[in-house]
């Protein structure tokens, strides 16, 4: 799709639908929000310029992709950051380390290469594996910070159970803005306690500094957080993002793995010099947007505005409003966008799947055995097993790639033979 194509695409998704764009947009807040509070917290990276440059990146990728793309943290990098307390300028080189890994990956297309080489299996198991990962901690989150009637009246267990019922009522007719109406909500309960406790935002403009990592920092940020970042952003920020947006999106085309590498890469590259948080394109935040309504570029554009526009003139006196908003509700957003993302799963042997569908149009492939169909779903399930069991997508896809090739392994052997003989017959 052009430029022009794109755009048209996206003006009229919005006349259509805008109560359901809108409220696609708020659908990754219960990843973003949390983190972006934890790290600004600590004086790990400025809130404003979270604030700006995310705000700047999702108009951005919602005009030249079309689709509701997400910018959302680094998940890997803000865990770590968070429990070491990270300085600002570790995050900065753990961010800006990345980034350029990402670059050379996309510009010598190693990015296309990996996603041709990996079987639908695994890379449905790394959805499948994430949103599940999304579902326990969240679960877990609101386990252990809620009670019945505690920390306050405005975020509590109840709260929790109304989010989580009303979510499985809005599934019968999805129209309804749940997300929309769900953040309205919350941001009022927050309202309330902040001005209760005289924490209201103040207007204070954005003074932009750069953060410039010592030698020290630099080490400290690429080996502790950086490293462990690097397979997570490949295979759940790009190969999957791409994937899970031509199953959910296939009217709109696809974004190549080459620009969605460098939408990655050129976000950190530039943003991480001014305390911003360390971003990515997440397959979770797209099924979490889509799972609210958003099916277009427009979505993210409109919460990119916003953004841009409160970190300009807000920025860190939102911290304290944030940090009030409540836990009950960001949770089952949360458990939302991971049940979304679980989902995708169920297309494995089906014609949703793309390899299937792809094998059917270029040749009419029978329809798949039992057999076939039990070791896709092994690879798959093996893949989702060991990435929630050790909390690690590079584990789960190294062992889904394992299960793969051994089931191959047998019909490589019979074709190895089979050649060996006729060469022996020559």
């Amino acid at each position: 799709m052009t430029f022009r194509e794109i755009s048209t695409y996206n003006i009229n998704t919005l006349r259509r639908h805008y109560v359901a764009e809108i409220s696609g947009s708020l659908g990754d807040l219960g990843t973003f929000l949390p983190i972006a509070i934890a790290l600004a917290v600590n004086d790990t990276i400025s809130l404003s310029s979270t604030l700006i440059f995310s705000g700047v990146y999702n108009i951005l990728t919602g005009l030249f992709f079309g689709i509701p793309l997400p910018v959302q943290p680094m998940k890997a990098i803000a865990a770590v950051a968070i429990a070491k307390s990270f300085p600002a300028g570790a995050i900065t080189a753990a961010g800006i380390f990345v980034g350029a890994c990402i670059l050379v990956f996309s510009v010598t297309g190693l990015l296309r290469w990996f996603t041709d080489a990996i079987p639908i299996p695994v890379i449905k198991g790394i959805q499948v594996g994430a949103g599940l990962s999304l579902i326990i901690g969240a679960g877990g989150s609101v386990v252990s910070s809620l009670g019945w009637t505690h920390p306050s009246w405005a975020d509590n267990l109840i709260w929790a159970i109304v989010a989580f019922v009303s979510l499985l009522i809005t599934n019968i007719d999805r129209r309804v803005p749940y997300a929309l109406i769900i953040f309205v909500l919350g941001l009022v309960f927050a309202l309330i306690r902040s001005a209760t406790a005289g924490h209201l935002p103040s207007l204070g403009f954005w003074h932009p500094f750069v953060f410039a990592p010592t030698r020290g920092e630099w080490a400290h940020g690429i080996f502790n957080a950086g490293i462990g970042q690097i397979p997570l952003t490949t295979l759940n920020s790009v190969v999957a993002v791409v994937h899970l947006s031509a199953d959910l999106l296939p009217q709109v085309s696809t974004p190549s793995i080459t620009s969605v590498g460098l939408s990655v890469a050129a976000m950190n590259l530039l943003g991480c010099w001014f305390g911003a948080m360390p971003v990515c394109h997440g397959s979770g935040g797209l099924a979490a947007q889509y799972r609210f309504g958003a099916r277009s570029g427009s979505s993210v554009v409109i919460l990119g505005a916003v953004k841009l526009f409160i970190g300009l003139f807000f920025g860190e006196s939102l911290v304290e409003l944030l940090k009030r908003f409540p836990t009950a509700l960001l949770g089952v957003m949360v458990i939302a966008a991971g049940l979304e993302l679980a989902s995708v799963g169920e297309s494995l042997n089906t014609m949703g799947a793309r390899d299937i569908a792809k094998a059917s149009v270029l040749g009419g492939t029978t329809p798949l055995t039992d057999e076939e169909r039990r070791r896709r779903w092994t690879v798959m399930m093996v893949t989702v097993g060991l990435l929630v069991g050790f909390r690690n997508d590079g584990v789960g896809f190294v062992a889904g790639m394992l299960c793969h090739w051994i089931y191959k392994a047998p019909a490589l052997v019979q074709r190895l033979r089979e050649k060996f003989s006729r060469v022996r017959l020559e």
